[in-house]
């Protein structure tokens, strides 16, 4: 299971969120859907309920939000945003939300 950086502070609204990493002294933003990802993983959602309630929610064929999110995770991954407890995210598949 995936979740964010315990030395994070985040702000997340309908516009999108602001992730704040003050030891490495930056800043990343999402846009709304990063945001909602984001949201959700903080909850302790599993990326197969992020997909399946993304999917609901804005009627998009699963596969395509599956896509997307697992792609994004990996994207956060790679800034160090967020941590699992097996080992670094590894799978590439395309899609975006980062800033």
């Amino acid at each position: 299971m995936f979740s964010p950086c315990s030395h994070l502070r985040s702000v997340v609204n309908e516009d999108g969120a602001v992730i704040l990493d003050i030891p490495g002294n930056r800043m990343v933003t999402l846009n709304s859907t990063g945001g909602y990802v984001w949201a959700k993983l903080q909850q302790g959602k599993s990326v197969d309920e992020v997909v399946r309630e993304l999917s609901i929610e804005s009627s998009t064929d699963p596969m395509d939000v599956e896509r997307d999110v697992r792609a994004f995770v990996e994207q956060l991954m790679a800034k160090h945003l967020l941590h699992n407890g097996t080992g670094p995210y590894t799978e590439h598949r395309g899609g975006d939300g980062i800033d």
